[in-house]
């Protein structure tokens, strides 16, 4: 395999397009994000994370507009404007912050933006759950109140593709963001018909999430949802019932992945467009071997509801 031409740092937001700003927040700030800027033409919501914004909606048709990937340098955007097919110039961002960016097509022909020189603000203040289980006592003379609330979202976590090659994908990942596979999934009885795939950003020794990005076998190409994390257990129950009684449409939860082992809630945007609430994830690095895995180890749930029909088969565009 050749040696990529960058490795991305994070996942910096998703980018999508809605026609109605005020249906786009309502939705977001019930899923528990916050306005961070708002013009005529985008919304730009923040978790209670550094990142200025992780979440972006322009004013338009309901589509997928970008996936936005952190570099680690502004000279790794000249390198990939340089070496990478199809790649744009270094440009500046025009949007709250600023920043730089060089944007380029993925394999399904979706826009990949890696950024640069975007600021950070100040960390929100967080609630968390303290808890009592069997192995320790840390919550000592005090009482757990838990209210419906929306969640508080941290940060964006992962991004999932729905794919009819999942091998090309997964090729052109490694190459132009430096992916390392996590876990490879692939058919009961076929060791060579990938299922899905599980890649993370490599930072080396550092421990990162399971995967930032995971591509799913399907007809046709989509972005199957988005995933932001949430404080802590507590916090995603509490956000599950405020959605529910917000009247949101959800998907698929409360559960914990086998792959990855969050734990896990999707709903649905205005447009249909998945998001996903998470908790609790594995966290890899360099001295993890991929694995691979048969469908039967690998897609299904630890506990909760097995995934619907409708939740394998989402592809946004």
């Amino acid at each position: 395999m050749p040696e990529p031409i960058i490795k991305i740092h994070d996942l910096a937001w998703i980018r999508l397009g809605a026609p109605d700003l005020d249906q786009a927040e309502g939705f977001l700030t019930d899923f528990g994000l916050l306005r961070q800027v708002r013009t005529d033409d985008a919304l730009y919501m923040r978790g209670t994370g550094e990142a200025q914004h992780i979440h972006i909606t322009e004013r338009g048709p309901d589509r997928v507009l970008a996936i936005g990937f952190l570099a680690e340098s502004e000279a790794d955007l000249h390198r990939l404007a340089r070496e990478a097919a199809g790649a744009s110039g270094v440009e500046p961002l025009n949007q709250p912050g600023g920043g730089k960016r060089v944007r380029l097509k993925e394999h399904n022909g979706f826009t990949i933006e890696v950024v640069h020189g975007t600021p950070t603000v100040a960390k929100l203040p967080e609630r968390h759950s303290v808890m009592n289980t069997g192995a320790a006592r840390e919550r000592l003379g005090e009482f757990q109140r838990i209210t419906p609330r929306p969640c508080q979202v941290k940060r964006i976590g992962h991004a999932v593709l729905s794919t009819p090659d999942i091998e090309g994908s997964v090729a052109w990942a490694q190459l132009h963001l430096g992916f390392v596979v996590s876990e490879h999934v692939h058919a009961e009885d076929d060791p060579d018909l990938l299922l899905a795939s599980f890649n993370r950003a490599d930072r080396g020794e550092e421990f990162v999430d399971h995967h930032i990005m995971m591509f799913g076998r399907h007809h046709r190409a989509g972005l199957n949802h988005v995933s932001f994390e949430v404080q802590d257990i507590d916090d995603l129950h509490a956000g599950h019932d405020w959605l529910k009684a917000q009247g949101r449409q959800h998907l698929w939860g409360i559960g914990r992945h086998l792959l990855g082992s969050q734990i896990f809630d999707y709903w649905k945007d205005p447009w249909g467009r998945v998001h996903e609430h998470w908790t609790d994830t594995d966290v890899l690095n360099a001295a993890m071997a991929p694995r691979k895995v048969p469908k039967s180890e690998g897609l299904r749930s630890q506990w909760g509801p097995q995934a619907p029909q409708e939740f394998r088969e989402a592809a946004s565009v």
